[in-house]
């Protein structure tokens, strides 16, 4: 489910546990000349396969536009400037912990290098060409399009 709130909004913990929300996440859709950045998990990672967004736990402490910024600069090297709340996906992992994953829109000073740490492949892709993504990061994608 994708979800436009805006920052000053977002769900604290306590309203989180209301929904059953145990994790939280956070990452950023990059832009660059109309493409997206899109990494894909090594092989024999969990959920290893499809693209996604640069992204991450958010650790204690660390507010959701904190883990965006230190998640995407640790899982592709860039150092990107948030430019707006993009909107939520909740989620169920495969231990059956119900998540929620915040994603902002956000521009790099430069679109290389890309420096992998936890992925075996990159892509910057048109939003109407998309690899093998899952349907919440494509939902994430259409709506940063529709803005």
């Amino acid at each position: 489910m994708c979800r436009s709130i805006p920052p000053s909004v977002l769900a604290p913990v306590e309203d989180a546990a209301r929904d059953g929300i145990e994790r939280f996440g956070a990452g950023c859709l990059i832009r660059d000349r109309g493409r997206v950045l899109l990494l894909r998990r090594k092989q024999g990672d969990c959920m290893a396969g499809p693209y996604e967004l640069p992204s991450g736990g958010v650790e204690p402490g660390e507010s959701v536009e904190e883990a965006a910024l230190r998640e995407t600069l640790e899982e592709c090297g860039l150092a990107v400037t948030i430019t707006s709340y993009l909107g939520s996906v909740d989620y169920t992992n495969r231990t059956g912990q119900r998540g929620r994953q915040y994603a902002f829109t956000a521009t790099a000073p430069s679109a290389e290098p890309i420096i992998l740490s936890e992925h075996d492949d990159f892509v910057w892709a048109r939003p109407d060409a998309l690899p093998n993504v899952s349907d919440a990061v494509r939902g994430l994608i259409a709506l940063a399009e529709q803005r």
